[in-house]
């Protein structure tokens, strides 16, 4: 289902008390407040963004959450969930308070902070967990998943983690370049069907992202940068916010059936506008709170039909999606993700990325309530065998087309954003004018 409708706005009041219960937890634990200090100041990621749980002890009034906007999860009444926004899960069964916080892998973090405190749950399963510091009756908890909503390790059996591994590998190396797109298409359909199979949407849909992350970093020196910053402290992409794909017209509801395979539900969807001519189809998989934004070309008259499901005939143009798959693939196939964004204290994270050389966009959101930018598009060599193809069918000049065949083209970008008061939507409008300068044609190199 397509949703239309879906708007989110700012949730001061439940930001404010989880921003307070973080504060006071981390004043009763100083090697925590040492961390949240480095993390910043180092990297520019915020603690506050990584929270998965506060856990408080038995009998707890839990009354301020409820009032604000968290509610018992209907498949597990004794964890309490927020979704207004983007808000930790709060449970009151502990015999301490324990604060859950984010990383991409345990082995990592330990290793990082060398640490020597035992860690729940075997290598590789869905939950692992290890005790960061403890003082005062306050803990705080590093937390691993892979795909799983549980707050409790359950190891699967070594044959399950085999295949999960092996899937990984699958995902790794896939086949992206094919005779035909559909072909493709195919190919990827079944590497997914046969992972979930195995191991369900929503562990393989955690295999796949990360495989799709690796691919883009393998491309773009930003993205490899950061991540190199944030694995001197073991979080790896813990902070991510959302994956960014680009689709031809006739191949979108293909790419968002992979998508939905993996588990991913559509939420709400954008449009520009008659003159920008583009949409965008966002998708967000429950379980592990991945959201994708799947980026299309659209003509006026296509808002009200379920365009993520059916097959679009071409258009007379190519707008910026179209024409950058033209140019260097499909998303889902040979160009992997457009770009990925992660969540920072915007300002320390631009300021020390530019000190290394890596360039910012403008902002195309400037809000209390959200920023977000773009670094300046690695730059990709483009198949002239392509290039001619699209002059040929008349959606480029003869101009545009030479630049392209003898510089290349604009290709992925990491994306800068922050979030504050729990925001879990975008900025449509903010969105509209960044596509637009993002248009491989507004890029030329002889331009």
């Amino acid at each position: 289902m397509t949703h239309h409708d879906r708007t989110w706005t700012t949730q001061p009041e439940a930001a404010a008390l989880v921003t307070r219960t973080l504060d006071e937890a981390l004043t009763r634990v100083p090697e925590a407040q040492a961390l949240a200090t480095r993390l910043r100041e180092d990297i520019g990621v915020r603690l506050i963004d990584l929270l998965d749980y506060i856990w408080l002890p038995s009998g707890s009034d839990v009354s301020e959450f409820l009032a604000t906007g968290w509610e018992p999860d209907a498949a597990d009444p004794g964890v309490l969930r927020n979704p207004t926004g983007l808000f930790p899960a709060v449970l009151a069964s502990g015999s301490t308070t324990s604060i859950g916080f984010k990383v991409e892998y345990v082995h990592e973090f330990v290793a990082a902070q060398g640490l020597s405190a035992p860690v729940e749950g075997a290598m590789h399963a869905p939950f692992r967990r290890v005790r960061f510091a403890e003082a005062n009756g306050v803990a705080f908890d590093a937390i691993e998943r892979r795909g799983t909503r549980g707050f409790e390790p359950s190891d699967p059996s070594a044959a399950t983690l085999r295949a999960a591994q092996l899937h990984l590998q699958t995902f790794r190396t896939r086949r992206r370049s094919f005779d035909s797109i559909g072909a493709g298409y195919d190919a990827t359909d079944a590497i997914v069907a046969a992972a979930v199979a195995d191991l369900g949407q929503d562990w393989a849909c955690w295999l796949w992202l990360r495989a799709e992350r690796e691919y883009w970093e393998s491309r773009n020196s930003a993205g490899r940068l950061q991540k190199a910053r944030q694995d001197v402290h073991g979080i790896g992409w813990a902070n991510q916010d959302h994956h960014t794909y680009d689709s031809s017209r006739e191949w979108f509801h293909r790419c968002v059936g992979v998508l939905e395979a993996l588990g991913f539900e559509c939420r709400e969807l954008f449009y520009a506008g008659d003159a920008a001519g583009w949409g965008s189809q966002i998708l967000e998989q429950p379980a592990i709170g991945s959201v994708i934004f799947a980026d299309i070309d659209l003509a006026p008259d296509e808002l009200d039909i379920d365009f993520a499901h059916i097959e679009l005939e071409p258009l007379p143009f190519l707008r910026r999606a179209g024409l950058w798959c033209g140019l260097h693939g499909e998303s889902m196939l040979e160009s992997g993700i457009n770009h990925l964004e992660c969540m920072y204290d915007h300002t320390i994270m631009s300021r020390q990325l530019e000190k290394q050389g890596v360039r910012f966009m403008q902002p195309f959101s400037d809000f209390p309530h959200l920023y977000q930018a773009l670094t300046e598009g690695e730059w990709w060599p483009v198949d002239p065998a392509r290039v001619d193809a699209l002059e040929a069918a008349g959606y480029i000049s003869a101009e545009a087309a030479e630049d392209f065949r003898l510089h290349g083209s604009i290709g992925s970008h990491l994306e800068n954003l922050e979030r504050n008061d729990g925001f879990k939507g975008f900025n449509q409008p903010g969105i509209d004018g960044v596509l637009r300068v993002l248009d491989p044609r507004k890029n030329l190199v002889g331009a």
